[in-house]
């Protein structure tokens, strides 16, 4: 019996000696990350994003500041002013009312034209046929008769030049197959770019008591845009159809070769016209567009644009009191855009975000993710500023992350806001934070060292805290 106990004890206590053994082995390879669990880190949970939203980052320096619109002191109806890349609102005066735009209209049919040659559906060489409804229509006209033959690009010149309602008709009819199902395609077309008030009755601008009887729309509603949505629709054209000066800024144009005089371009503010004796006084630098509009009801318009050093800007007056008024009035809109802000990038693609440096990452050859900004950011800012006062809030998607994660994959996001003193809203933009980089799977013998090392960490931070 006593030799059965002894060689029962010598057998326990080789089992303890190689159960030791291999404690002192796994915690050797265990070290390491034991200790790196063990010290604390700053990482971007769901706890700490909202913290951090719920201050907003921002430094202490004084407020970018720009002079008020009213020193202008604009004799209009409405009035907007806009740098289309940003699509940022830069003056405003009431802005949001729906107003009769007069032809100013055709902004809507000269985009809808030359769209349908962009995707291929009409060409500017193609023949076009006049109607009835061209023929007898009134205003500003080139005198086309039914039966007359022109091509698309002449009387798209006519239209943008010297705003010749027949012409228009002709061009609506030959698009749509009628001014009708034309109408139609403006205001379909004004809905998809997001125009609020927009309403379109022809492809003129004219009251529909001076449009051909015939061709009157049943219901008695009359054509109304407000200066705002007139900007946007301008916005669209300069965008998507940035070679919109070919036609717009031509100063004159014979439309036939029997004709004694040719067209003159309404807009007497083409800086071309700088050496143009009857409207020197009124050419502007870098202005290119757009239309010019007048009737009884709407009064005199303008929608403009011109570029300066780089930035494009686009005004917008409504119901001045004369022909030379909407292109002063315009002049004033324009300066304060031109003599007091600038587009500027205030901070390049790629960049981190306080507080967002990295996301947690699980199951990865790294404990963390770094995260960065999807794209620049750029603010329209007073000239010679470097866009001071931004304040941002972050947001990420999941406090947390599964390896693998394929680079610039979309974590969550940042809002960027800068408030100019003087303006009457803030500027936002919101940007995406993305991964940095790819971030590969950890194989399966690093994630059983790492697990063993979360078991002892949380051993020892359990025994420590028993003191």
């Amino acid at each position: 019996m006593i030799d059965k106990s002894v060689k029962r004890n010598k057998r326990q206590r080789i089992q303890r000696t190689l159960a030791s053994l291999m404690l002192f082995n796994i915690l050797c390879f265990s070290a390491v990350p034991a200790v790196s669990l063990a010290a604390p880190q700053m990482l971007a949970t769901a706890d700490t994003t909202k913290a951090t939203e719920d201050k907003a980052t921002t430094n202490n320096s004084k407020p970018d500041k720009v002079p008020s619109i009213d020193q202008l002191n604009l004799d209009v109806s409405s009035a907007v002013l806009i740098e289309p890349s940003t699509g940022q609102v830069l003056l405003s005066i009431n802005a949001d009312e729906a107003l009769p735009p007069a032809s100013m209209t055709k902004m809507m049919t000269e985009y809808i034209v030359a769209e349908k040659v962009k995707q291929g559906e009409l060409a500017w060489d193609d023949v076009v046929t006049v109607g009835e409804n061209a023929e007898k229509t009134v205003g500003s006209r080139i005198f086309l008769a039914e039966g007359d033959q022109h091509t698309v690009e002449e009387l798209y010149i006519a239209m943008a030049v010297g705003s010749a309602n027949d012409a228009t008709v002709a061009l609506a009819e030959h698009v749509a197959g009628s001014e009708a199902e034309f109408v139609t395609m403006m205001n379909d077309t004004a809905k998809k770019m997001g125009l609020k008030t927009a309403f379109f009755i022809n492809s003129t601008g004219l009251s529909r008591a001076d449009m051909p009887e015939k061709y009157r729309p049943a219901e008695d509603k009359e054509t109304v845009m407000s200066a705002m949505d007139t900007a946007l629709l301008a916005k669209y054209i300069v965008e998507d159809h940035p070679d919109f000066a070919r036609f717009t800024a031509i100063q004159s144009h014979k439309f036939r070769p029997r004709d004694t005089s040719p067209i003159i371009n309404y807009n007497w503010m083409l800086e071309a016209n700088k050496s143009i004796t009857n409207f020197k006084a009124y050419a502007y630098e870098g202005l290119d567009g757009l239309k010019t509009g007048h009737t009884n009801a709407a009064g005199y318009c303008f929608a403009g644009t011109a570029e300066r050093d780089g930035m494009r800007l686009i005004s917008v007056v409504m119901g001045t009191k004369s022909e030379g008024a909407r292109f002063k009035e315009t002049k004033k809109v324009l300066d304060y855009g031109f003599e007091n802000f600038e587009v500027k990038e205030v901070q390049a693609a790629g960049a981190t975000v306080e507080g967002f440096e990295t996301v947690e990452l699980k199951k990865g050859k790294g404990k963390e993710a770094a995260l960065v900004t999807d794209k620049a950011l750029t603010f329209v800012v007073p000239k010679g500023s470097s866009g001071k006062n931004i304040t941002f809030e972050a947001k990420l998607d999941s406090s947390s992350m599964t390896a693998p994660v394929a680079k610039d994959t979309k974590v969550g996001t940042v809002t960027y806001t800068y408030k100019i003193e003087g303006m009457k809203e803030a500027q936002t933009e919101t940007v995406n934070l993305i991964t940095a980089e790819e971030v590969e799977k950890a194989g399966w013998f690093k994630l059983f060292l790492r697990a063993i090392g979360d078991f002892f960490a949380d051993l020892f931070d359990s025994i420590k805290n028993l003191f």
